[in-house]
C-alpha cells in the first residue's frame, strides 16, 4: 500500500471517530466552494489572458482580422479533443444532471481540467459562448472526485456537486444568493435545512475566493439612476412578452442548428463550416465576438456606438433606426453564433450568451418606446438590465435565478418589481410552449431528467438493470407438452415461462393456467406443443428506450404482474410489479431528506 493511501486511511479513521457526518459535510462544502471558486477564477483569468494576448497582436488589431480567430481557437480545441482528451465534449450542465440521475454523481476526473483548457481556447479566440457552464462542470468534477476519495455516499455527493455549482456561480458573478437559487432550480434540489446550509457555506466560500483574487467590484458597471415607475408597468409587461418569444426562438434555433450539423460525420467538416459561418457573422456583427460582457456594459452605460463597435454600417450610425436594427440583429444572431460555436466543436456555456441576447433585446424595446413618437420615455439601461432577466428566466426555465442574479450583480434591488414582472411572464410563455430547456431536452428523452416532482425524481433515479429478474426457465416453441412439464415446470419455482426461438428472441409466454387442464392427461404429452399454448405478453419493456416512468405506466395500463424485458431485440428477463414497487419504496426512503 502506498504512503498516500495509508495517510488517507488514517485520516478517514480519525474523521469517523472525531467528526460527525453533518460537520464533515459542512467542512466539505466550504472546501468545495473554495475550489469551485478557484476553478472559476482560473477559467476567467486564462480566457482574459488569451484575449489580451490576441488584442495586442498587430495583425489582428490594426487590420481587423479578428473574425478568423474563432477558426484558430476551434482548431486548437479539435486537436486537444482528438489527441489528448479522446472523447467528444459534452454539454457541461447536462452532463452533471445526467450524472446525478443515472450515475450516482460520479464524474470523470478529466472533467476537472478539460473545461479549463477547451473553454478558454474557444472563448478567448472569439467563440460566441460563455464560461459559466465549463466553470460549473469543472467544479462539479472536483466535488465528485473528492467525495469519492473521502468515501462519501451518493446522496451527499449529489448535494456537494450542487455546492460546487453554487461556489462557481458565486465566484463568476459575485452573487451568492443567486448561486444558491440556481442550484435549487436547475438541479431540482430539495430546499431543506439539510441542504440549504451547505449551499450557503459553499456560496460564501466561492464569492470570498473571487473577492480575494479579483476584488469586489460588480461584474457590470451599472449605476441605478431611476427606480421603478408605476407608469412603466405596461412596458415591462411588453418586455416580458418579447423576452418570452425570444426565449422560444433561442431554444428552437439551438436545436435547429444542431440538427443542421448532424449530417456532417467528420469533426473536421463541422469545424470548417462552423468556423466560416462564425467568421462571416463576426465580420458584420463584431459584438458576437467572445462572451460579450463588454457589449453589455457599454449598453448599460448608454454607449451604443462602443457596444456595436466597428461595422460595415458605420456611416449610418447617426440614424437611430439603423442602431435599433443592428441591436435586433445581435438579438437574432447571438443564438445562431452560439450554437454554431458548439456545433463546430467548441466548449462553453449558454448562460452568458442568453444574457447578451437579453440585454440587446431590452435595449431595442426601450429605444422603440422612446423613438416611436408617442411621447413615452423609459430608462434604456433599466430595460437592458431587465431584458437579461427575461431571457434567463425563459431559456433556462429559472425565473428566481434570473431575478436574484440580475439584482445582485448590478446592485439594482430597486428594480425587483419589474424584474419579477418580466421574468415571470417570460417564464410562463416559454414553459407553455416548450416542455424542456437546452439543458434538459436530451435528458428527458433518455429518461434521466430529475425534477421537483418527487415521484418522477425517484423513478428517474431508479436503474432498470437492478430490478430485472432472470431466473425464469426459457422454453422452445417446438417443445412437447411432456418436455415442458418434465424439463421446465417440474424444475422451476415460477409459474411463467418465456418462449424463445433459436436466436433468443421472444415469441411468446406460457403461464401455468394455460396448461393446467392438460397437465395430468398423459395422452397429450407427445401430441401438444408449446406453440399451441403460448400467447403474447400484454406488454413489452424495452431496456434501451423505456424510462422507469414508462415502465410504471405499462404495468398500470396492462394490469400485468410480470412483463418481459427486451434488450437489443432479445429476451433479457422479466420485471415484476412487486420488485418494482419494493425498489421504488426503498429509493423513496433514500431520496427523502
Amino acid at each position: 500500500m502506498s504512503k498516500t493511501k495509508i495517510l488517507l486511511k488514517r485520516f478517514l479513521k480519525w474523521r469517523y471517530k472525531n467528526i460527525s457526518n453533518k460537520t464533515f459535510v459542512h467542512l466539505m462544502s466550504i472546501l468545495i466552494g473554495f475550489l469551485a471558486g478557484l476553478v472559476a477564477v482560473t477559467l476567467k483569468n486564462t480566457t482574459y489572458f488569451i484575449e489580451a494576448l490576441l488584442e495586442a497582436g498587430i495583425v489582428f488589431s490594426e487590420n481587423q482580422l479578428y473574425f478568423i480567430l474563432p477558426v484558430i481557437g476551434l482548431t486548437l480545441v479539435y486537436l486537444y479533443v482528438k489527441y489528448i482528451h479522446k472523447h467528444p465534449l459534452g454539454h457541461g450542465i447536462s452532463s452533471i444532471m445526467f450524472s446525478l440521475s443515472k450515475n450516482k454523481g460520479m464524474l470523470d476526473i478529466k472533467k476537472i481540467y478539460t473545461p479549463l483548457i477547451a473553454a478558454p481556447l474557444t472563448v478567448g479566440f472569439g467563440g460566441s459562448v460563455g464560461l459559466l457552464g465549463p466553470a460549473v462542470e469543472s467544479g462539479a468534477a472536483v466535488s465528485s472526485n473528492l467525495s469519492k476519495l473521502f468515501h462519501i455516499d451518493s446522496k451527499t455527493r449529489s448535494l456537494l456537486i450542487a455546492c460546487a455549482s453554487a461556489g462557481a456561480i458565486a465566484s463568476i458573478f459575485q452573487s451568492p444568493i443567486a448561486a444558491i437559487v440556481f442550484a435549487v432550480e436547475v438541479f431540482s434540489l430539495d430546499l431543506t435545512m439539510l441542504s440549504v446550509l451547505p449551499l450557503l457555506l459553499a456560496s460564501i466560500s466561492g464569492v470570498l475566493t473571487s473577492y480575494f483574487f479579483l476584488g469586489n467590484e460588480n461584474l457590470f458597471s451599472f449605476s441605478l439612476s431611476e427606480g421603478f415607475l408605476l407608469k412603466d408597468t405596461l412596458f415591462y409587461v411588453l418586455l416580458g412578452l418579447g423576452t418570452g418569444m425570444a426565449s422560444v426562438y433561442f431554444t428552437k434555433m439551438y436545436f435547429a442548428i444542431q440538427r443542421l450539423f448532424k449530417p456532417f460525420k467528420s469533426p473536421k467538416y463541422k469545424l470548417l463550416v462552423g468556423g466560416i459561418a462564425i467568421g462571416i457573422m463576426l465580420y458584420f456583427i463584431p459584438p458576437l465576438y467572445g462572451e460579450g460582457f463588454g457589449f453589455i456594459n457599454n449598453l448599460l452605460d448608454g454607449n451604443t456606438a462602443a457596444a456595436l463597435g466597428t461595422t460595415p454600417f458605420d456611416r449610418y450610425m447617426d440614424n437611430v433606426w439603423v442602431i435599433i436594427a443592428l441591436l435586433f440583429g445581435i438579438t437574432l444572431f447571438k443564438a445562431i453564433a452560439m450554437t454554431t460555436t458548439f456545433a463546430a466543436g467548441g466548449a462553453g456555456g449558454v448562460f452568458i450568451p442568453t444574457m447578451v441576447m437579453g440585454s440587446a433585446l431590452g435595449n431595442v424595446v426601450a429605444k422603440l418606446i422612446n423613438n416611436l413618437g408617442f411621447g413615452f420615455e423609459v430608462n434604456e439601461s433599466n430595460f437592458t438590465l431587465i431584458g437579461m432577466a427575461g431571457l434567463i428566466a425563459g431559456v433556462i426555465h429559472a425565473p428566481l435565478t434570473a431575478i436574484f442574479l440580475i439584482a445582485e450583480i448590478t446592485g439594482g434591488y430597486q428594480l425587483f418589481v419589474p424584474l419579477m414582472i418580466t421574468a415571470s411572464i417570460s417564464y410562463l410563455i416559454t414553459k407553455n410552449v416548450l416542455d424542456y430547456t437546452i439543458y434538459t431536452k436530451k435528458l428527458a428523452e433518455q429518461g434521466a431528467l430529475l425534477t421537483h416532482n418527487k415521484d418522477q425524481a425517484v423513478l428517474t433515479l431508479m436503474q432498470m438493470d437492478k430490478i430485472i429478474e432472470t431466473d425464469f426457465s426459457p422454453v422452445s416453441p417446438d417443445m412437447t407438452l411432456g418436455e415442458l412439464l418434465y424439463q421446465s415446470v417440474s424444475k422451476s419455482t415460477r409459474n411463467l415461462f418465456p418462449v424463445l426461438d433459436e436466436e433468443k428472441k421472444m415469441v411468446g409466454i406460457i403461464v401455468l393456467d394455460d396448461i393446467r387442464e392438460f397437465m395430468f392427461d398423459a395422452t397429450r404429452y407427445n401430441t401438444m406443443f408449446v406453440r399451441d399454448f403460448m400467447h403474447a405478453p400484454p406488454e413489452h419493456i424495452f431496456q434501451e428506450s423505456d424510462s422507469m416512468q414508462r415502465v410504471m405506466q405499462k404495468f398500470q395500463d396492462s394490469g400485468a404482474w410480470n412483463l418481459p424485458v427486451i434488450k437489443d431485440g432479445k429476451y433479457a428477463g422479466f420485471i415484476s410489479k412487486s420488485k418494482l414497487l419494493t425498489a421504488y419504496r426503498r429509493k423513496l426512503i433514500d431520496y427523502s431528506p
